[in-house]
């Protein structure tokens, strides 16, 4: 009988331990949930633990019932987790193995998913041509390739073409060729003009072909006709009739003929490029310029594109085009700048120009330089933003944390200290209320307005979102630490200052002063810490100054925690081709072709940043009438255009993001710049200020104070569970159109 108790015993402490296995086995199984399952797998661990105590606990009769009951109860919980532990766990994955056409790529990936960087979306690298999309490779395609072609030729924007371009072209070529004509030597290029005319007028599904005289000198050394043609067109010179033939009509079509068309193609070619959908034409006109216009008129041949004629040799084709317009030109880039940056660059110059040399404004207003001055920014912030990524991706961290942070807020700081230094040359305070409005603003919208508008993009595409909660928790915790102390002062000021006020009336007419009774009306009201201390200097900056170190020690404590200690927040594996990258050990190049190299993206940055040094002048300039308009108020000026026209690049990068279904880093766009607002630029203006003092205080209205701290709890309530949509993008959107209607309907400051 004892035999058979201890059996039973040693049975039951067997079925113990494989519950035991069993319960590590499920733990193991839970852990990769916890980045979406976190109070579950918690909960979950703690019963493990508790239940494990138990079973050792209790008596070995008792053991096989809650042994049954544990496990029953486990899988129940289990198994109403387990289709979205599995669905979580392949999106963490696919989040976390992200590809990358080569190393520095990897690192500029890598780079935008590390706490304190500025998130960049363009590639520091030329991609390779044949891993392009059909639909970039159409964007990049020259025109003297005759494709197969079965769609509709007349469209939209083919008839637009007619109306903005074909008609005057056509009419001056015509006009040309009347005038080659009446020469009689011009006839040639008479003939030639008259064929253009008909060309440029509608020319889809039209080729114009080289023939005779050049394939007849290329295959004169080649007599199989086997040379290569199109080295013939990169290298050859200007293509002018041989020797043997009449010079005259030559020298006639260069002076009178060929002048007004370089005028007109060049126009054409400007005006299609500034449209950026219409870049085909302006392919279109510069080839023909630069080649077309420069051949002997009999070796060219205008024939539609299904044809080509043979005049004895095989010819070659120069233009071919179907469409005028194309709709994805948008993702078009020059030297890795995309397309609106380089045609709004032209915008520095005009600026810098009109600025400082008409400085009576006779040829320009204020508001006019203004607005120029004021654009010329958004390629500036864009060359910098560039400039910063390039270095970064090809560099060590320390190297790229240095930049980061040197060259990162360096667009606002220019324009903020500019104001603050004329508003105290001028002894003008209302410049300082403008810087303190842009500051607010620009908190604002990285809250509220670059998180709402990508939410809603990417949602109306992808239906749901998932963002990693674990991160933003740590940006929006910062976020309260920063606007908790950029805003103590002001709170210190309405908790220990005095009610002053300039101007208070009572209900009979009399003022202040008067012995009358009954309610005052008073106006101009604000705090006064001045009365309440015999400081020389004002009594805020004690707390100024320490609030202004804690800060940037906080943010220099966020990245420890984020690039340290707790680095696999934020750790991702980088996938070139078939091998898995670990982020620690991307630093090489291998072969990546770079737009930019480290030295050059330097000097573009020290550029960019003179050049934005000026701008933020004539904006600071030239602000004063903007800001004595009655109909608008002053921190409406400064919560929008100043606040947001630099952001302009961070904004298109966050919304390729969320496209892109990478809302994560979509929602670090917004939260690294309004960190970066609160913990170093507003500690670099003190800083300023203490060494050369320019009246700036950290106080702030009570305007800014409560939008500012009702915008963080939004959205840190919009937060909470770790997913978006496009309903939760448009409740941050309209929580910001709110907060602009109250700034645009607010007075401006006292005494502005």
């Amino acid at each position: 009988m004892i035999l058979r108790q201890i059996t039973i015993m040693n049975r039951s402490l067997t079925e113990v331990n494989d519950l035991i296995q069993q319960t590590h086995a499920l733990r193991q199984h839970i852990n990769p949930c916890l980045p979406h399952f976190a109070q579950q797998s918690v909960y979950l661990h703690t019963r493990v633990s508790t239940g494990c105590q138990l079973i050792s606990f209790f008596s070995t009769a008792m053991l096989v019932v809650y042994r049954r009951l544990f496990v029953i109860w486990l899988l129940v919980i289990l198994g109403s987790s387990h289709n979205a532990c599995d669905d979580s766990w392949e999106e963490i994955q696919s989040k976390r193995t992200i590809r990358a056409e080569n190393e520095v790529e990897a690192n500029k990936v890598v780079n935008n998913y590390r706490f304190g960087f500025r998130k960049w979306k363009s590639h520091v690298t030329e991609r390779p041509f044949e891993d392009r999309s059909e639909v970039v490779k159409e964007l990049y395609s020259e025109l003297n390739v005759i494709k197969p072609h079965s769609g509709h030729l007349i469209t939209c924007g083919n008839i637009a073409y007619v109306f903005l371009f074909g008609w005057w072209v056509s009419l001056v070529y015509f006009l040309v060729s009347i005038l080659m004509f009446i020469t009689i030597t011009g006839v040639p290029y008479g003939k030639l003009c008259w064929k253009l005319s008909c060309y440029f007028l509608w020319p889809f599904g039209k080729s114009i072909h080289e023939i005779g005289n050049t394939l007849r000198r290329c295959c004169e050394h080649a007599p199989d006709c086997e040379c290569n043609i199109d080295g013939v067109e990169d290298n050859s010179p200007v293509l002018l009739p041989s020797p043997t033939e009449h010079r005259f009509s030559t020298y006639m079509w260069l002076l009178l003929g060929y002048p007004p068309l370089v005028v007109i193609h060049s126009l054409a070619c400007f005006f299609s490029w500034i449209l950026v959908f219409t870049i085909p034409v302006s392919k279109m006109n510069a080839r023909t310029m630069a080649v077309i216009l420069l051949l002997p008129p009999e070796d060219v041949s205008v024939s539609s594109c299904s044809q080509r004629k043979h005049q004895g040799y095989e010819t070659r084709a120069l233009l071919c085009c179907y469409h005028a317009v194309n709709w994805y030109y948008y993702k078009y880039t020059v030297d890795g700048i995309n397309v609106f940056a380089v045609n709004l660059l032209p915008l520095v110059i005009v600026a810098i120009v009109i600025g400082y040399i008409d400085r009576e404004n006779h040829y320009a207003s204020s508001d006019v330089k203004f607005a120029i001055a004021t654009g010329s920014i958004i390629p500036l912030s864009y060359y910098i933003g560039m400039g910063i990524a390039s270095i970064s991706a090809q560099s060590n961290f320390a190297v790229g944390a240095v930049v980061n942070a040197t060259f990162g807020s360096i667009t606002e700081l220019t324009f903020y200290i500019t104001a603050l230094i004329r508003g105290h040359h001028a002894a003008n305070p209302c410049l300082q209320e403008v810087v303190k409005a842009a500051l607010t603003g620009t908190l604002l919208g990285c809250i509220l307005f670059i998180p709402g508008i990508c939410m809603i993009i990417g949602g109306l595409r992808h239906s749901e979102q998932r963002f990693n909660s674990r991160s933003t928790g740590v940006s929006s915790a910062l976020l309260f630490i920063s606007v908790g102390g950029v805003f103590a002062p002001t709170l210190f000021s309405k908790a220990y200052g005095n009610l002053v006020c300039e101007a208070c009336t009572n209900s009979t007419g009399g003022n202040s002063t008067s012995n009358s009774s009954g309610p005052f009306v008073c106006h101009n009201c604000h705090y006064d810490l001045v009365s309440i201390s015999s400081q020389e200097t004002h009594p805020n900056m004690p707390l100024v100054y320490t609030v202004s170190t804690l800060l940037p020690v906080a943010y220099i404590i966020g990245l420890i925690f984020t690039l340290k200690t707790h680095s696999h927040i934020y750790n991702i594996h980088v996938e070139e081709g078939q091998v898995r990258v670990h982020p620690s050990n991307v630093t090489g190049h291998h072969g990546a072709v770079v737009h930019w190299s480290r030295w050059r993206s330097l000097v573009i940055l020290i550029m960019a940043t003179v050049l934005t040094s000026a701008c933020a002048d004539l904006v600071t300039e030239h602000i004063q009438p903007i800001l004595n308009q009655p109909s608008v108020s002053q921190y409406f000026i400064g919560v929008t255009v100043l606040a947001m026209v630099p952001e302009i690049p961070e904004i298109v990068n966050g919304i390729q993001f969320a496209l892109q279904n990478n809302i994560s880093l979509s929602l670090e766009v917004g939260g690294c710049i309004a960190v970066q607002v609160c913990m170093l630029q507003i500690p670099i203006l003190v800083l300023f200020n203490a060494f050369y003092d320019v009246g700036f205080v950290l106080l702030f209205s009570d305007l800014h104070l409560w939008a500012s701290i009702f915008s963080v709890i939004v959205v840190n309530y919009i937060f909470m569970d770790g997913k978006s949509d496009y309903f939760q993008g448009t409740a941050l959107v309209v929580v910001y159109l709110i907060l602009l209607a109250l700034y645009y309907f607010a007075p401006s400051p006292a005494g502005c």
